[in-house]
């Protein structure tokens, strides 16, 4: 029997989707039932009914986006790394696997070569970067799972919602078996206000970047497949493969959606914090490399997206 956690989130409910289409044996657990943020009452629940496999989708992001972080931090702290903390320990203490629900907002840039050798490009809103995005994307690269968090407590300017993502990482890894799934803006075919396609389709302005995305149901598959299929256990970038720029995905909006209104970008990066975000953005592009090794395939970024805008089913 496999126990989900934070069943009732964006991307728990596609779990249960998920795990109900494939017919598997799984239980959610609601924080009404049992308090499973506090180690005690966790660690007795998984010990009488012994899971064979728990996966923890619960985390705290705020609503409507990762600004109410900044002024809720003990629950962000609590949501996003104590509880991770407390979840691996107990799992380690009864020998059961976990899979755990992490973020790609721990990095920020690329690595990009503009032509003396591979360094790494925080601000990819630079004139240079684009003109290699355009013409030589070979010379761009994501982060993958060997390299350091650099948008965190540890390698500032981060956001709170950021920090604790990548502190919670720090928390669990290694500590028992377990994964962890980085998942980076989700999207699907389902108008939804956590959906990337339905945000930029609603923002007053849009913000310019490139970065890496994961398709909703893409993710939650490929996550199921490493613990069926037993890849070993450790860290995953379960994104898309390939990265892509807000203005192609508006692009794309364009093309099959074809919506009344006009886009229009926030100028430059100081425009956008000065009147639309307070707490710093991640905005990267991410290597997918080692799923792909471990024999987890998920279709190309373009793809995906195309499938899903095709596909598009307004919220009611």
């Amino acid at each position: 029997m496999i126990l989900l956690l934070g069943a009732t989130g964006y991307i728990g409910q596609a779990f249960q989707s998920e795990l109900e289409q494939r017919g598997e044996q799984f239980r959610t657990l609601s924080r009404s039932q049992v308090d499973y943020t506090r180690f005690q009452p966790l660690f007795e629940y998984l010990k009488a009914n012994k899971p064979s496999f728990v996966i923890n989708a619960a985390g705290y992001t705020g609503k409507p986006n990762v600004d109410a972080c900044e002024s809720a931090k003990a629950d962000t702290l609590q949501g996003n790394t104590l509880f991770p903390q407390a979840l691996a320990n107990a799992c380690a203490a009864l020998d059961i696997p976990f899979g755990h629900v992490s973020s790609g907002c721990i990095f920020a840039g690329a690595w990009v070569d503009y032509g003396n050798g591979w360094v790494v490009e925080k601000d990819m809103t630079r004139s240079e970067f684009k003109a290699i995005a355009a013409k030589s994307p070979e010379k761009i690269r994501g982060f993958d799972e060997s390299m350091t968090p650099n948008f965190s407590f540890r390698d500032q300017p981060c956001s709170f919602y950021s920090g604790t993502k990548a502190l919670g990482e720090e928390a669990i890894e290694g500590v028992g078996k377990n994964y962890i799934w980085r998942l980076r803006i989700p999207f699907d075919e389902f108008d939804n206000h956590r959906n990337y396609l339905s945000k930029i389709q609603r923002y007053a302005k849009v913000y310019n970047n490139f970065n890496s995305l994961s398709h909703r149901g893409d993710y939650v598959k490929a996550c199921l497949d490493c613990w069926f299929q037993k890849v070993p256990f450790g860290i995953y970038n379960v994104t898309n493969p390939g990265y892509i720029s807000t203005a192609e995905v508006l692009e794309m909006i364009k093309d099959i959606l074809k919506p009344n209104r006009k886009f229009e970008f926030w100028e430059n990066d100081a425009d956008f914090y000065a009147t639309g975000a307070v707490a710093a953005r991640s905005n990267c592009i991410m290597d997918s490399g080692k799923l792909l090794a471990a024999g987890i395939n998920m279709q190309s970024v373009s793809s995906a997206l195309h499938h899903a805008l095709q596909a598009w089913k307004i919220e009611s």
